[in-house]
């Protein structure tokens, strides 16, 4: 028997808008521009709710309803959450309803989306627990296994989540630190007890993710039968296939004309086909499955780019630069007892402003320049740095007029 499990993740950032050097001082609102379109946040969030959110949810309803065996999962940034439930509440209603069924799980993360992790460890605690609050307030809900941002991951952040109390991690199935193990099983992160590790298995999950709509792919057109034999034909081998991906995937990155909705339809039924293969969540393949081995993971892997580390985020000066420079401001803006700018400074500090700086090439900066929304790195960092610069200022409660 091997079980698939399905997890999403779903994250929408509020983009820093075209800040100028002559907003500082003048201009408080850093978030959203409503002249430009790629960094109007609510225009993108309800592209994007209209295009994948809602059809995808919808659908799952549907074949959580036609499938009692079905089983998904989904990691949601708190800022994302926060977003639908202002723009796109039908959103939220319908992630509402998969979490009543009992066969979706929710996992933890940071509220921000943050990279908190590996800069201080206080402000990181700070946001799992707002992230904890308000999954239950909103889903009803108390995640089980930790999912940290862009699934970076090490021992140290293993060892982190097992003090905390969690019962699994989510983290890459990377080759060159399995080696000659499987990701299709349950692992034990090096230095922990307890916690149990899950880990992607890239291949198929990028199979759907990038390559479903290549028609240079060899394996172009993808169907649901053929990706149900390719994950039958683990058996032996496997004990949970875990397929890990954007939720944008469906109907954003993959468009309705790929025919990744019907891919997605058919999915469950070609993998129930095989009486050997089931759906279990994160938290079922944790209390079915044993550990198979102990993997050792001293430095961060991510799910991002040829490198898998952090390099898609502060791989370049202008990244680290801005990364520190937010961080500095720790203390200043905590004591200073001012929500709003508590709130801007922890939403400086997701990590999407610092992939839009990522200075990359060949196929990496493809998938960068993909996703920014701005026309160059470069941008992106003048953008920022003027709003940081802003907040700075606002911080230390002196924010000069600029000469004329």
């Amino acid at each position: 028997m091997a079980s698939v499990c399905f997890y999403f993740q779903i994250h929408q950032p509020y983009r820093v808008k075209r800040y100028r050097v002559f907003d500082i001082g003048n201009d408080e609102e850093y978030f959203n521009d409503e002249g430009e379109h790629d960094l109007n946040n609510t225009r993108v969030l309800r592209k994007v709710a209209e295009k994948s959110y809602l059809p995808t949810t919808e659908l799952l309803l549907r074949l959580m309803e036609r499938h009692p065996e079905f089983r998904v999962s989904f990691s949601i940034s708190g800022v994302a959450l926060e977003q639908l439930v202002h723009e796109a509440p039908e959103v939220v209603a319908r992630l509402q309803m998969l979490a009543a069924t009992g066969r979706a799980e929710f996992l933890s993360e940071t509220y921000y989306h943050s990279l908190a992790f590996f800069r201080s460890r206080t402000e990181f605690e700070r946001q799992v627990a707002k992230h904890a609050s308000v999954m239950k307030h909103i889903l009803g809900v108390v995640p089980r296994v930790f999912r940290n941002t862009e699934l970076s991951y090490s021992n140290d952040v293993a060892a982190w989540a097992e003090g905390a109390g969690y019962d699994g991690i989510v983290a890459e199935g990377w080759d060159p630190i399995l080696g000659w193990r499987s990701p299709n099983f349950l692992y034990r992160p090096k230095g922990t007890e307890r916690i149990k590790l899950l880990l992607k298995n890239y291949k198929l999950s990028d199979d759907i993710a990038f390559r479903f709509s290549s028609q240079e792919w060899s394996e172009w057109p993808l169907t649901a039968e053929k990706f149900a034999a390719w994950a039958a034909a683990l058996r032996g081998n496997a004990e949970t296939v875990n397929l890990f991906m954007d939720f944008e995937t469906f109907g954003e990155h993959q468009w309705e004309s790929t025919g990744i909705f019907h891919f997605l339809e058919k999915l469950p039924e070609a993998l129930l086909a095989y009486p050997d293969l089931d759906f279990k969540t994160p938290s079922e393949v944790i209390a079915r499955y044993g550990v198979h081995d102990e993997v050792d993971m001293p430095e961060v892997v991510t799910w991002a780019d040829t490198d898998r580390d952090l390099t898609a985020w502060l791989g370049n000066d202008l990244q680290r630069t801005a990364f520190d420079a937010v961080y500095a401001l720790e203390h200043a803006v905590i004591g200073s007892g001012n929500r709003k700018l508590l709130e801007q400074w922890r939403r400086l500090q997701t990590s999407d402003h610092f992939y839009y700086m990522c200075t990359k090439w060949s196929n990496d900066g493809d998938v960068h320049a993909y996703f920014s929304p701005y026309e160059s790195p470069y941008d992106a960092y003048i953008s920022y740095m003027n709003a940081l610069k802003d907040l700075t200022l606002r911080t230390r409660g002196h924010t000069p007029a600029l000469a004329p």
